[in-house]
């Protein structure tokens, strides 16, 4: 191959290397990948994005999206962006339709396209087809892109007219009129211009001698036939069609909405159907904004990437240059002495080469050496939070890439717990290229590790920036009622009245942006601006403010206070408890579960903590006692014996004798297993299972003994001729069987825990405290059996449950606990006793989740818990009060003996009726409006058909108007203390000031005085006269 005289040694070497290849296979790009690499834009608007980025990267102050009725093409419109970018001239416009190539691709760049491909994905996504215009230097170039043109010929390879004119003659710019002609005739074909007068027409649409406009037709239809964007419901936006306004955020249904925040700081125009988008600089718009700055090394995937890639290019580099050199040594000792001028030409090419080369190489391995070293370096980002008090509802975290929206309405720290806290906050970061890399649909990031990693960051921030705001302190409820929240529906949009209005203006300053300078300035706050719309075409001269009312004028900066993220360092101890609270926490959980596992048939059994087989067997076989998770360490090393080994159960005679035959047959441990058993058990909700008609019944007892061993063995069968009919003795059997052997099990529990067995005396108290509150289980089965009966029996005397009912009273109370040196308030959520005293269960309000759990037992009347509000049934929520009347009001069969009902099996139906009416009876009376017409005795004894014709709207409305009315009053009061406040603190000036004049004058008084009696005196201010006068007191004292 020749080379070209104006070709570079870069070029020439490069030509000779295509040269070598040429003979090679070539991979293809079928048209079929148009469709495949467009479906990577799940959402449209990104797709719409795309073509506002390439104005945004080409310089562009203006871009125009509109929308021109085609009847005639599919979906009924044509959708077009016009912008006064820089433009391209036919080299350029060629690398369009390159797959992957893009000249803006660069660490260092702050151009959004990276990927050379938003133009084709984008536009494809949006139509089949589009076509390009774009005016630069003195040419008109036109592109078509059109998959109609492909599947019409028949064409497997993307093939794309490309014709170029003189900008002002409107002459072909080619040297192949036959390829000019086939470009042209193809572009009249197949798109929606079919001359060249229609043609020129659209370059004509570009203002200036630059520009592009790209025009995008047959678009994409949904199911139905209709096109998936929307631009007849409002003139002015281009919506998605078939969204639903209702929980959709704007964002997604508006693209107008979508295009004010795509950028963090907007500097083009954008106009959709020649109307302004009134972009926003989110920071400005947020209520006590503040700044948190971030610093981290664990953002290295894309920079460690750029390292691989330089140190590649200059590894090449270096090769390339060592080459060269060599081959200008081994030319210049074969040419020796050779000085015909031929010779030296090739040998100043051949050298002059080689020094290019090697500059080349030192600049790629100084960007090397850069790069290597910017990896090491941390990395820096800057957080900046504030509250949104024009829609609260909107809230979450707006991550940006290189100024480009990414990600939107993120949750994260307190956020993810669906509670008030953090409610409403907003929070902005952009991410430079070289901290996280985005996806090509720009629509996420391509490091997932890394990105949870940044989200996990700024949910630590945003819990210190609801500290630094103190909102939580002073309360959710009235921060959100000063700017107009008044609904208990966190959706609902604040108030329209005026007075709100005005509030949330003064807290949030108007910021526009000049439409001719494109500089951001912020308006002094004015009454007569609350309400005011500004022109499209606003600029600096129409500010009130005289120092930024000209475009010559610098751009003032936002002014963002700077916080400081406040890590706790937590010392060994403190580790230490709070590992243990958690692991706590996660036994009780494990425990709930437990309590609330529904049983509705035999093979539910299996799930249950109880291993208890069912099947019928003619002898009887021993179940392993129940146990609750954590297993202690003496369960897990204790001797079991096989179930096929076992000896059959001993009759009451026989269990005594064998209890008093072998009094050292096992050791005290097996003793403490079981009581450890027995207080997990305790634990544990009571199960009453029914599978079928049966006459079995399972239970646990404990006979006198001489020692704990014989606990081992309990069980009582009786034999089958001693069987009754189940119809007529089953309940009878239960109750007698209670009865008459709960005291002796509480006896032989007394005298056991009495004489604790080669055991310490704390271990023997450890023992007491928790068979006092354990509950025996007992079991017994029987042959041709299909129904298993758990049932308990409470050892706790009638004295700790009268301690315990009076206890649960406590449920609801507002207390504030200790928590790391700090108090939080909260309300008591459960009530159980403790070993020493009564425990309770308080779930805060708020805490900062990564140091203090939601919830935490305390014990009662400890030094880290107070009460706030003093007990009273008021304070107790329904559901509370009717758990203790399940609990207490329970049915017994004897002194001891308590049976609780089954709310788990089919026959409780009834009770849950009848607990949810009575829920629903509490829940009415206690917010039952002052006038109602119905009393809160009648609500009392209202039947469940009279709840069910309860006038439910005229009981909400009454309490909405009360409610508003009791508002009313806080407010009117507040004003009137407000302005009696304001009328002291005047009067209390005045006073004063006419105490100050009192006292320069009585001063002066005295200086003429002193200065008659001793003419020599020297004072010149106030206080030397003060001291002075002091002196002289002292002396005549």
């Amino acid at each position: 191959m020749r080379q070209g005289p104006g070709l570079s040694p870069m070029a020439a070497t490069a030509a000779i290397s295509l040269g070598n290849y040429s003979s090679l296979n070539r991979a293809q790009l079928t048209f079929e990948y148009l469709h495949t690499n467009s479906t990577t834009h799940e959402f449209l608007f990104g797709a719409l994005a795309e073509l506002v980025d390439n104005a945004r990267d080409a310089d562009a102050t203006r871009i125009d999206i509109y929308t021109e009725r085609r009847e005639d093409l599919r979906g009924g419109f044509m959708l077009c962006f016009l912008d006064d970018g820089t433009g391209m001239d036919s080299n350029e416009a060629a690398s369009v339709i390159q797959f992957g190539k893009s000249a803006k691709r660069s660490p260092e760049s702050t151009q959004i396209g990276q990927y050379g491909n938003g133009l084709k994905s984008g536009s494809m996504r949006i139509g089949k087809d589009f076509i390009l215009f774009t005016r630069k230097d003195n040419t008109m170039t036109c592109l078509l892109l059109s998959r109609t043109f492909h599947e019409e010929e028949g064409i497997d390879e993307v093939i794309v007219p490309l014709p170029t004119w003189n900008a002002r003659s409107c002459e072909p710019v080619t040297d192949n009129m036959e390829k000019f002609a086939i470009e042209t005739e193809l572009i009249y074909k197949y798109s929606p211009f079919k001359s060249e007068r229609e043609v020129m027409d659209q370059f004509n649409k570009i203002r200036g001698e630059k520009g592009t406009l790209v025009i995008i037709f047959n678009l994409k239809l949904m199911d139905n036939g209709e096109p998936e964007l929307d631009v007849t419901s409002d003139p002015q936006d281009i919506q998605m069609a078939e969204t639903p306004r209702e929980g959709t955020k704007p964002e997604r249904r508006s693209f107008r909405a979508y295009a004010a925040v795509l950028y963090i700081d907007p500097r083009m125009r954008i106009f959709i159907n020649g109307h302004k988008v009134q972009t926003k600089r989110l920071s400005c718009c947020l209520y006590k904004p503040r700044m948190y700055k971030y610093t981290s090394n664990r953002f290295k995937t894309r920079a460690e990437q750029e390292v691989k890639k330089a140190e590649h290019m200059a590894r090449i580099a270096e090769e390339k240059a060592r080459e060269a050199e060599s081959k200008a040594r081994a030319l210049e000792l074969r040419l020796g002495g050779d000085l015909t001028r031929e010779s030296r030409v090739t040998l100043r090419q051949v050298q002059n080469l080689a020094i290019t080369m090697r500059q080349e190489a030192d600049v790629k391995k100084r960007i090397k050496d850069a790069k290597q070293r910017a990896l090491k370096e941390p990395k820096e980002l800057n957080f900046i939070f504030g509250v949104n008090i024009e829609q609260r509802e909107l809230d979450g975290m707006f991550i940006y890439n290189c100024s480009r929206l990414i990600k939107m309405y993120e949750k994260v720290g307190p956020q993810l717990e669906g509670g008030m806290a953090c409610g409403g906050v907003v929070g902005v970061v952009d991410v430079p290229y070289l901290v996280l890399e985005p996806t090509h649909n720009k629509q996420d990031f391509a490091d997932a590790k890394e990105y949870r990693h940044l989200l996990k960051a700024m949910g630590e921030h945003l819990a210190q920036y609801w500290k630094d705001v103190a909102i939580a302190q002073r309360g959710i409820i009235k921060f959100w009622d000063e700017f107009g929240y008044l609904s208990a529906n966190w959706n609902q949009p604040p108030s329209s009245e005026l007075r709100y209005k005005r509030r949330r203006a003064m807290e949030i300053p108007t910021t526009i942006q000049c439409d001719v300078c494109l500089k951001w300035r912020t308006l002094p706050f004015q009454l007569s601006s609350v309400e005011k719309n500004y022109p499209d075409s606003w600029v600096c001269s129409m500010n009130p403010d005289p120092e930024q009312d000209r475009c010559e004028a610098a751009e003032q900066k936002q002014k963002v206070p700077l916080g400081t993220l406040k890590k706790d360092l937590k010392s060994h101890e403190e580790k230490q408890k709070q590992l243990t609270e958690k692991i706590r926490q996660q036994q009780e959980k494990l425990e709930a579960l437990q309590k609330t596992t529904p049983i509705r048939s035999q093979a539910d059994l299996k799930k249950l903590p109880l291993e208890v087989t069912t099947r019928p067997s003619r002898e009887h076989t021993r179940t392993q006692r129940p146990r609750s998770p954590p297993l202690p360490d003496a369960i897990k090393n204790a001797p079991s014996r096989p179930p096929g080994s076992s000896p059959p159960p001993k009759s009451c005679s026989q269990l005594k004798k064998s209890s008093s035959d072998h009094p050292n047959s096992s050791s005290p441990k097996l003793a403490s297993v079981l009581f450890k058993e027995e207080a997990s058990t305790s634990r544990t909700h009571h199960h009453t299972v029914t599978a079928g008609k049966s006459n079995s019944t399972l239970k646990t007892l404990a006979k006198p003994g001489t020692s704990m061993k014989s606990l081992s063995g309990l069980q009582s069968p009786k034999s089958p001729r001693e069987t009754p009919n189940p119809k007529a003795a089953k309940v009878p059997a239960v109750k007698k069987s209670a009865s008459g052997r709960c005291s002796q099990a509480s006896s032989t529990r007394k005298r056991a825990l009495n004489i604790p067995e080669d055991g310490s005396e704390e271990e023997g108290e450890h023992k007491k405290e928790r068979t006092k509150r354990g509950k025996f289980l007992a079991m017994k089965e029987e042959k041709d059996s299909s129904e298993v009966v758990v049932e308990l029996t409470d050892s706790a005397g009638e004295e700790e449950l009268l301690e315990l009912k009076k206890a649960q009273k406590d449920k609801g109370l507002h207390v504030e606990v200790r928590v790391n040196k700090e108090w939080f308030t909260g309300r008591v959520t459960a009530v159980e006793r403790g070993r020493h005293a009564i425990r309770w269960k308080v779930k805060f309000d708020y805490v900062p989740t990564d140091t203090t759990p939601r919830d935490r037992w305390v014990e009662k009347g400890s030094e880290d818990v107070r009460l706030m509000k003093p007990p009273s049934p008021e304070y107790q929520a329904p559901d509370t009060q009717q758990e203790e009347e399940v609990v207490v009001a329970e049915p017994s069969t004897s002194d001891c003996v308590r049976i609780e009902p089954d709310t788990t099996g089919p026959s409780s139906s009834q009770e849950t009726v009848d607990l949810l009416v009575q829920i629903l009876r509490n829940c009415l009376r206690y917010f039952l409006p002052p006038n109602f017409p119905i009393s809160k005795n009648e609500l009392s004894s209202m039947s469940s058909e009279g709840l069910l014709a309860f006038p439910l709207k005229e009981y909400f409305k009454q309490y909405e108007v009360g409610l508003q009315n009791l508002c009313n009053s806080y407010q009117t009061r507040a004003d009137a203390r407000a302005k009696a406040c304001e009328e002291n603190l005047r009067n209390s000036e005045r006073k004063l000031k006419e105490t100050e004049e009192k006292l320069q004058k009585l001063r002066t008084n005295i200086m003429a005085l002193l200065q008659k009696v001793q003419e020599d005196i020297d004072i010149n201010t106030d206080d030397e006269l003060d001291a002075y006068i002091e002196d002289l007191i002292m002396k005549g004292d």
